[in-house]
């Protein structure tokens, strides 16, 4: 048996065991600390994704109002997994404000968007979780819930406003997104690769 096994432990699935089979050798692959039982790491199905582009203004409008409006900074657009957790916020957040993707006096990408002084565009994008390996319609199973999906994606929005000015977009309105990407410069940032 192999670690595959372990999905059944958590819900019954397909093995080519038997059941009892599947659950001998999950039991075989804890160990007792404390009287607790210690599972191994499972890889977890989807992530907290983001796309960060550096900007030298964006803004966002929804039935032709301007809802959020940014000068020199990042334009965020994120997608939110059904599986994140509190530490995938708290380190994109972390990563987000630190990363030194802006240029010095000597033309090097050594500051960050806090070291500018820049501002943050948030705009929510459930489409980075398209699948698209079956047929030519994309399949968008793979993100959140969209009541899960808002309250994260809210607290996210909190939780940078505490360090950069943020403006932000609607979740799950039909939004328009105007930009000039600074460079380009644009990054993938997800919570799975930490």
């Amino acid at each position: 048996c192999q670690y595959p096994c372990l999905l059944w432990y958590f819900q019954p699935l397909y093995t080519d065991h038997s059941r009892g089979q599947d659950q001998e050798c999950a039991r075989g692959l804890l160990r007792q600390t404390d009287q607790r039982l210690i599972l191994p790491s499972v890889t977890r199905k989807a992530i907290m994704k983001i796309i960060i582009q550096r900007v030298k203004k964006a803004q966002v409008s929804i039935e032709g109002q301007v809802q959020g409006k940014i000068n020199q900074g990042l334009l965020l657009l994120v997608g939110v997994g059904p599986e994140d957790q509190e530490e995938d916020l708290d380190y994109a957040v972390r990563k987000l404000v630190n990363m030194r993707i802006f240029s010095d006096a000597e033309g090097k990408m050594n500051l960050s968007v806090k070291d500018i002084e820049g501002e943050i565009l948030s705009i929510s994008q459930f489409t980075l979780f398209a699948d698209t390996k079956k047929g030519n319609r994309p399949a968008f199973t793979g993100a959140a819930k969209p009541d899960m999906a808002s309250d994260f994606y809210d607290a996210f929005n909190q939780k940078l406003a505490q360090e950069v000015p943020v403006q932000t977009g609607i979740f799950g309105a039909d939004m328009q997104v105007e930009l000039v990407n600074d460079g380009p410069v644009t990054i993938i940032l997800d919570t799975k690769n930490r």
